[in-house]
């Protein structure tokens, strides 16, 4: 028998460039009045942007702007960084937490004694290790979430916490449980099954030939992390949302100006060897780690960026190729990359209005509250629900069965079936309900898109601005390391 050999390759080899050079981090509050600027740089790797701005969306920090630069194996970024009402970050704690998980290998991670040390909460579920998990993604329809998670109360499964969005008729979710009487994971493999099986059953049902749809229930394992809101985006990619992303009728710069719906222009930069990706969107928390997660998710590699907002409108510019060296040559590459950013941008915006809940921790809970809307004729287009203790906490966003606003007075009925505190905060930013019984063509779709695909330039660009901000970004650096 012919025996062959294959070259012995060290585990820690991979990190050796980061041991060697490790990432730096510089928090400072001097150079600007209204905002902190959070500088970092390091031995650049495909994904380490958007871990840096996993880490800072994680604690729900505002990024205003950013320089990106990513030439020649090294990474330099700044962040211009708020909290949510706008201020400076000047808590000790947070900042130590910040240049600790920006600076950590990625193999070691942030301490477990330095979240404890924050005057805030680290949005744990973000990430879940402890948990049995449900990942579900298939065709949108009313009462789905319901039927879900009446399963599951009937399996005697406990949910933990559970995230779901819809987006263009497709829907996934997230859902994390427990054992409902032993409490800690479900880990017995016949269990497991069983339990998969029905919910199969469930997602599966009207589904038409052909349909994608999955169902994946896992134990957790030693030192796998999942990160809910990265893992939703690629499930959402993975069920090819963006495919009924189209343009507007709309062209030209002045359309262009005044139009809030997202535009996304490519182009080449033969002489640099770049695409160039400008885009324009409504501004929104959580808008670069969006856009991040399609880049690296369709494994294009971010050279050169430069993010800012103004007023409620931001602008994005990237200097990409695809993570073998090319880069976008044919219009349907173009198109494809269109479509993504579209979709990745507008799924997280939740259409109806949103009830905020908190009440007593309870198995069957999700059940329940499902089963009021459902009953009461509401649709729910993004969930998001967590448990701490004996108390629960969740936001639901809902429509009626056809997407129009739903009725105040359907809302009191369910504030009263529900019981325990319930919210009515105003509709969702950028949302307008439907007004017509006779929804156009355009609006079938229960989160339509509203975006743009132009094929000409558009008058805005960074570029200027990137090239005049690099020279003095890699000057500050070479400081920081001096």
């Amino acid at each position: 028998m012919e025996t062959t050999y294959q070259p012995y390759i060290d585990p820690e080899f991979e990190s050796l460039i980061e041991r060697i050079y490790p990432p730096r981090v510089c928090i400072d509050n001097e150079a600007y009045q209204d905002c902190t600027l959070v500088k970092a740089d390091s031995a650049n790797k495909h994904g380490i942007l958007l871990e840096m701005v996993q880490v800072l969306t994680d604690l729900d920090l505002v990024i205003s702007k950013s320089y990106i630069s990513s030439d020649g194996g090294w990474f330099m970024d700044v962040f211009h960084v708020t909290d949510q009402l706008g201020n400076k970050l000047t808590d000790e704690s947070l900042i130590l937490y910040i240049q600790q998980a920006l600076c950590a290998n990625r193999r070691r991670g942030v301490s477990k004694e330095l979240p404890t040390c924050l005057n805030r909460e680290v949005r744990p579920r973000h990430v879940s290790t402890e948990h049995t998990t449900l990942e579900m993604a298939g065709t949108d329809r009313p009462g789905l979430l319901s039927e879900i998670s009446a399963v599951l109360f009937e399996l005697e499964c406990h949910v933990t916490a559970a995230l779901a969005w819809t987006h263009n008729t497709r829907a996934a979710s997230i859902i994390y449980m427990e054992d409902g009487f032993r409490g800690g994971p479900i880990t017995d493999p016949k269990r497991l099954a069983h339990v998969q099986e029905q919910l199969e059953n469930v997602v599966e049902a009207r589904h038409g030939m052909g349909e994608r749809r999955s169902v994946r229930l896992t134990a957790p394992a030693p030192g796998q992390q999942t990160h809910t809101e990265r893992r939703l985006h690629q499930l959402m990619y993975a069920n090819i949302d963006y495919e009924p992303c189209q343009g507007c009728n709309g062209g030209g710069a002045a359309h262009r100006n005044n139009c809030t719906k997202t535009h996304v222009f490519i182009e080449s930069c033969e002489e640099k060897g770049y695409s160039v990706v400008n885009v324009r969107s409504r501004d929104r928390p959580k808008l670069l780690f969006d856009t991040l997660c399609a880049l690296t998710d369709m494994q294009y590699v971010v050279f050169h960026a430069v993010v800012s907002s103004k007023g409620t409108m931001a602008d994005q510019e990237y200097f990409i190729r695809q993570k073998d060296g090319c880069t976008l040559d044919t219009d349907s590459e173009r198109h494809k990359l269109t479509q993504c950013l579209i979709a990745a941008i507008e799924r997280r915006v939740s259409h109806g209005l949103r009830l905020d809940i908190r009440t007593h921790n309870r198995m069957g809970l999700l059940s329940d509250l499902t089963r009021a809307f459902r009953e009461n004729g509401l649709s729910i287009s993004s969930a998001e629900i967590g448990t701490n203790g004996d108390r629960a906490v969740g936001s639901f966003y809902v429509t009626d069965a056809s997407g129009y606003e739903a009725n105040p007075q359907v809302i009191e009925q369910v504030k009263k079936e529900i019981g325990g505190s319930i919210v009515v905060v105003n509709k969702s930013p950028g949302w307008t309900p439907k007004t017509s019984k006779t929804p156009s063509a355009a609006s079938i779709s229960r989160t339509s898109s509203g975006s743009s695909i132009h094929e000409d330039k558009p008058r805005f660009s960074l570029g200027s601005l990137f090239w005049s901000q690099l020279e003095r970004l890699s000057n500050n650096f070479s400081s920081i390391r001096s």
